[in-house]
């Protein structure tokens, strides 16, 4: 093999594989001399992989990790793997990596060759993802990283937007930030017809496209994006604070209630408040704790509670 360039990423690939090469297999494998291997590798190490040498005979080779993650080279198999495993991640909105799965998703569908891109989607297209109870339909992956690309990039976009009424509009918007709140993702961004500041549910976008003309420098009107869509949700949509008494220990109920506030009444009981934007949320949440409950405040949840148990019994045939 006389083509370094690709005698070296011939030789990475190789070195990728957790396991140390002696440097007579890899002469062998890249049909060159040994000392030729030694000259690879110090030019690998130039570029920062860090190849390690290990004593001997024959003497051996292997990547290991270093202070930077350098470029990484896959083989379709693999690149198709991190795809639809990014996908995923950012379609199920796994806590704390969403916008770095995002991030990476972006880069990487940039360099698939189409006929990768066109097994990531039928991969993705012919898979069904259970949501979670309560959750609303799924937003599209491909919409997130539309969104994703043009906030990282500083582009304007445009999208038709379903208001909470049904109304349609067309929105052209400086996108700031995408925000997973939970069951839902929200863009943070200024709209620029109406010059001020918006949230928007992602699962009521459609046709997004990134129009290439840069975003206006904001000053956005919160401390962060998170921060800024926690208070105008608040404000906009009613909140309930529900206080019961669960009559379970606290251990065996603390990790099952997302953010509830559970204090410890006795070894048998606990004392639970939680807040949520619907009745039927904090029903369910309280329905499927399978223990007892007894609902103290609000009155609204008491009443939606008892008709729920109406509404069971009458489908039971009691």
């Amino acid at each position: 093999m006389t083509d370094t360039p690709g005698r070296l990423l011939r030789l990475l690939s190789l070195l990728q594989t957790p396991r140390e090469w002696p440097g007579s297999e890899l002469a062998e494998r890249l049909a060159v001399s040994p000392r030729t291997i030694r000259r690879d590798v110090d030019r690998l190490r130039d570029l920062g992989y860090p190849v390690q040498a290990s004593l001997g005979v024959t003497g051996g080779y292997r990547l290991v990790a270093g202070a930077a993650m350098p470029p990484l080279l896959l083989d379709d198999e693999e690149a198709v793997a991190v795809a639809v495993g990014l996908r995923t991640a950012a379609r199920q909105a796994v806590s704390g990596i969403e916008e770095a799965a995002l991030r990476a998703l972006t880069k990487l569908e940039q360099v698939l060759p189409s006929r990768l891109r066109h097994r990531v989607r039928n991969l993705t297209t012919a898979t069904v993802s259970m949501a979670p109870f309560g959750a609303p339909d799924p937003v599209d992956p491909e919409l997130l990283t539309t969104l994703a690309a043009a906030i990282t990039g500083r582009q304007r976009v445009r999208f038709g937007y379903r208001g909470h009424d049904g109304a349609r509009s067309r929105r052209h918007v400086d996108p700031y930030r995408l925000v997973s709140a939970g069951r839902r993702w929200y863009l943070v961004g200024h709209d620029n017809d109406r010059d001020d500041w918006r949230i928007y549910r992602v699962d009521r976008i459609d046709g997004a496209t990134n129009t290439g003309a840069r975003t206006v420098p904001r000053q956005l009107p919160a401390p962060d994006a998170a921060t800024y869509v926690h208070d105008k949700l608040f404000r906009l949509a009613p909140t309930y604070r529900a206080v019961a008494t669960v009559h379970a220990p606290v251990e065996q109920v603390r990790g099952r209630l997302g953010d509830a506030a559970l204090e410890p009444v006795d070894a048998h009981t606990c004392r639970l408040v939680s807040y949520a934007d619907t009745l039927d949320w904090l029903a369910f949440r309280l329905t499927t704790l399978g223990c007892a409950v007894e609902v103290h405040e609000p009155p609204e949840l008491r009443a939606h509670l008892r008709e729920l148990g109406a509404r069971a019994l009458r489908a039971g045939g009691g």
